[in-house]
């Protein structure tokens, strides 16, 4: 039996305004772990949805030799839907059910799978979960949701995983069980992903771009430092054609000035009558076929050199840079920013989701708020920057915030990104609105798009531009997973501007390589039960309570 693959054979395809995607594109997949990286917009997902049949080539082929299966990712679940039905095991699990309860026939105990259970508690242990099947999925959080998922693809025994952003949804503990999910795996993975940790243990990674796709071997830092090898030996390439170019029009030009001197000269002298009209015409002759000819050589150097940086140039992606360059806050280094005192808080009195809790921030300190799905950081934001009031206890604020959830409720998704900069900005000119926006890629007609229409890192891309590209950016920034919607050269340039930033920074954030780029020194770790500030203000660990359902927020 052959090995399982996937093979695409010059694939073309189009979005629905007419965009070409893909034009011929040649890949082979076979058994290992493959990231797709690339910028937003570029493909990554439709070329999941083109392998897995959820979309049709225009023209072009692809042939799948194996089974596969997608990881489901951010779908509306069904209020009755279970983990028995997202494993495709509801009838399986009711017989068993049955036969537990003394209620099934003879051809029920004929066909019973009775190892079938522990299987599944198996995968589910797998991916860190512990659940009944009868579990309804609508119980559980978007990262529980995002593990159980996994571990009905495990279960389901595939040649090919294709994953989208697999790690998006998922706390520090469920990360780390995709990785350790894929480290061990021996059959096919596509993992379309700009978590850099989890690309860092790929046997090899395809980059899609707008000049089709290349395949690397290794992880990330293996592609990157390829990656920068390569453009650096163009820019080279670039670099001596243009020098070439420039060489050669200096040369014609000195060519035709030295031609211009001698025929200058050579009519002086047939005007005087100093040489003798024959031996005038034929130096004249050889002088017009000494410079057609050196003419031609120039301009064939020319065509090479200008073949060569065309070629050169055709490997450089044309890509409009970001530029996130922040003005200062002006925070004073013993400035008291907020100060949490045995605050509890929640979405109904009697239940809160977190608390009691103390904590301080003071001066331009970045902590990250870490804890599992469902442990209340986005509801400690929330009360951060004062979006929710505590149930109890007191917050103190001495410094105005700004707060980026995931869905960047601070914009307005009627009006354009240009009008929420002005809304959030009362003060600015509008040369200076659309510098602003401009730094942050929105240039000319792209600042005029609405906010509701956006993709997700389009949407924190206008968020920060309306808030940081101010006169005056907020003393706080609070930042509630920033790079889940971003391509890893978009994290990147928002990591040097954040890294820039000279206010206070609360975020969080499960990217480790992220915090590290932006600099957090302190964290403060929430978890079932306890919240441990490990940082300079307040050692002692606080008391964290939960309540039994799980924050929507979360």
């Amino acid at each position: 039996m052959s090995a399982p693959s996937i093979i695409i054979s010059h694939l073309t395809w189009s979005a629905p305004g007419g965009r070409a995607l893909f034009t011929d594109l040649n890949l082979v997949f076979g058994p290992g772990r493959v990231g797709i990286v690339g910028r937003n917009g570029v493909g990554k997902t439709t070329l999941l949805r083109l392998i897995s049949g959820q979309l049709a080539p225009h023209s072009g082929s692809i042939a799948v030799g194996g089974r596969l299966a997608v990881l489901r990712q951010t779908v509306q679940v069904d209020p009755d839907e279970t983990l028995a039905d997202l494993f495709g095991a509801s009838e399986p699990i009711s017989l068993l059910s049955r036969a537990a309860a003394g209620r099934a026939t003879a051809n029920d105990l004929a066909i019973a799978d009775w190892t079938l259970e522990a299987r599944m508690n198996a995968a589910l242990g797998r991916m860190g979960l512990a659940a009944e099947p009868g579990t309804r999925l609508a119980a559980l959080s978007g990262g529980q949701r995002t593990r159980a998922a996994l571990a009905a693809l495990v279960f389901a025994e595939l040649d090919f995983l294709l994953l989208d952003e697999p790690t998006n949804n998922l706390d520090r503990d469920g990360r780390a069980a995709v990785t350790e999910l894929l480290a061990g795996w021996t059959a096919g993975a596509l993992v379309v992903s700009h978590d850099r940790d989890l690309l860092e243990h790929m046997d090899g990674i395809v980059e899609l771009t707008t000049l089709g796709a290349a395949r690397y071997g290794g992880g990330w830092s293996q592609y990157r430092a390829r990656k920068r090898a390569e453009m650096a030996a163009v820019e080279r390439e670039l670099s001596e054609a243009e020098r070439r170019i420039a060489e050669t029009a200096r040369a014609a030009q000195a060519q035709a000035e030295r031609k211009a001197r001698r025929d200058r000269a050579g009519r002086r002298k047939a005007a005087r009558g100093d040489m003798p009209k024959m031996l005038a015409n034929a130096r004249r002759e050889r002088a017009e076929t000494t410079g057609a000819e050196q003419a031609k050589l120039a301009e064939r150097q020319k065509a090479d050199a200008e073949a060569s940086r065309a070629a050169a140039r055709e490997r450089i992606e044309i890509v409009a840079p970001l530029s996130v360059a922040l003005p200062s806050t002006r925070l004073p280094a013993a400035k008291e920013v907020v100060r949490l005192e045995a605050i509890t808080a929640g979405y109904a009195l009697r239940q809160p989701v977190l608390g009691p809790i103390s904590i301080g921030i003071i001066g331009p300190e970045r902590i990250a708020i870490m804890g599992p799905n469902g442990a209340g950081k986005s509801t400690l934001l929330a009360v951060i920057v004062g979006a929710l009031p505590p149930l109890t206890g007191r917050v103190r604020r001495g410094t105005a915030a700004a707060l980026f959830d995931q869905g960047v409720s601070l914009l307005d998704p009627a009006a354009s990104i240009l009008d929420n900069f002005r809304r959030l900005n009362p003060g600015a000119g509008d040369n200076a609105c659309r510098a602003a926006l401009a730094r942050f890629g929105f240039r000319a007609e792209a600042a005029l798009q609405i906010a509701g229409e956006l993709s997700g890192g389009q949407l924190l891309r206008a968020g920060l531009a309306c808030v940081l590209g101010g006169p005056t950016p907020p003393g706080l920034l609070v930042l509630d997973e920033p790079t889940n919607h971003l391509d890893v050269e978009s994290v990147e340039a928002v990591e040097a501007g954040l890294a820039a930033y000279d206010g206070a920074l609360v975020v969080v954030s499960h990217d480790e390589t992220f915090l590290a780029n932006i600099g957090v020194r302190r964290r403060v770790e929430l978890a079932d039960g306890v919240a441990a500030d490990a940082g300079e203000l307040d050692q002692r660990p606080t008391r964290l309570r939960r309540s039994d359902s799980i924050s929507s927020s979360e």
